[in-house]
């Protein structure tokens, strides 16, 4: 039976970059044909690009991933993709920074409870993670709105005052931080905000 090797990855948004676990797969020997990516929060499994992967997973096939927070941050999910993969498609997952998380090996009794519970451990971790990164950003959202800093793309027109903002920046006179703090917005409206009159000038 001829094994084929996967890799999936998995990124929570468009702008982070997955470098680390491209290194990480390819030095596995993973060809970048069988290598899937998701920029997509790890709250469930409706990603496109791991739907597609686990289409083509065989029995025999391995799934390499870096870590189990990469597969997902959902601890209940995470255990019922794992049991689908290796229970009904009958292909093996590695986990490469939990080596104990290799179903190519302990298929004992013993090594199989110990990488049940080892997983069951790491899947609630993850969620945990997940739910404190959430609490957080909520707690980071409130304070900003608190200081009256206005979140999310700032309406057309661009606000009234912006032209004197934008030439005492434009002179030097302010710096981003400064004229982003005038306006009350964040750095990233700022910048909108300059690339979009930059645009209409």
């Amino acid at each position: 039976m001829c094994k084929n090797f996967y890799g999936y990855i998995r990124v929570s948004s468009v702008d982070q970059n997955e470098a680390r676990q491209v290194i990480e797969l390819t030095r596995y020997g993973i060809i970048e044909k069988n290598i899937f990516l998701d920029k997509q929060s790890g709250k469930d499994f409706n990603r496109p690009q791991y739907q597609r992967l686990k289409k083509k997973l065989r029995k025999g096939d391995v799934l390499i991933v870096k870590s189990i927070d990469r597969l997902g941050r959902n601890y209940e999910e995470i255990q019922n993709e794992w049991r689908q993969i290796v229970k009904e498609i009958k292909a093996d997952i590695v986990v490469l920074d939990m080596p104990i998380l290799d179903t190519r090996t302990n298929k004992d009794l013993i090594g199989t409870l110990i990488s049940d519970i080892v997983l069951q451990l790491l899947s609630y971790v993850a969620q945990s993670e997940r739910e404190s990164i959430k609490q957080r950003q909520a707690e980071g959202i409130a304070a900003a709105k608190a200081r009256g800093v206005h979140l999310g793309r700032i309406a057309d027109p661009i606000p009234a005052g912006f032209r004197t903002l934008y030439e005492e920046y434009e002179k030097g006179a302010l710096n981003r931080k400064e004229a982003s703090a005038r306006l009350g917005v964040s750095l990233n409206q700022f910048d909108w905000m300059l690339r979009k009159y930059r645009k209409k000038k």
